[in-house]
């Protein structure tokens, strides 16, 4: 799995003029899946972003995770994250799971944030979206599960 996490000040998504999810403080993760990820993919992420100290404290020092302060998460499906533009002009997209498969694993991965009480607001999978954020930082983080094995 892959993500592109990234710290907000606040974060929503639209989907045809209708604002599905928002969150204030927090941080936005753009959630690929890949061919072959697994549940063990989805544990890692979400234990890995939720534990994420990019956050500051008192001292202004990032110290602090999504735990630590109480913050939301918005949960975007990105299957574009799986682009390979190596060749050609028009990316291919082989590497990423088929729709049922990404959904599923998506729906666990909000399901893992959520069981460890991060309130956490969604886009629409599958659905054209149009996402809005103040990243704070910026901050912006990519995370590749693959890349632990």
């Amino acid at each position: 799995m892959r993500a592109c996490v990234q710290r907000v000040q606040r974060a929503s998504v639209t989907v045809d003029d209708e604002i599905v999810g928002e969150i204030g403080a927090g941080l936005l993760v753009l959630l690929g899946v890949g061919e072959g990820d697994s549940e063990a993919d989805v544990g890692w992420l979400a234990e890995k972003i939720c534990a994420l100290r990019v956050f500051a404290d008192d001292e202004d020092k990032v110290n602090l995770s999504l735990d630590d302060i109480g913050g939301a998460l918005l949960a975007v499906s990105q299957f574009t994250l799986y682009a390979d533009c190596r060749k050609g002009r028009r990316p291919s997209f082989t590497a990423a799971a088929r729709p049922e498969v990404g959904e599923a694993l998506y729906e666990r991965f909000v399901a893992a944030i959520t069981a460890r009480g991060i309130p956490v607001a969604t886009g629409r999978f599958g659905a054209q979206m149009q996402v809005a954020l103040v990243n704070d930082g910026p901050f912006t983080l990519l995370l590749d599960s693959q890349k632990l094995f």
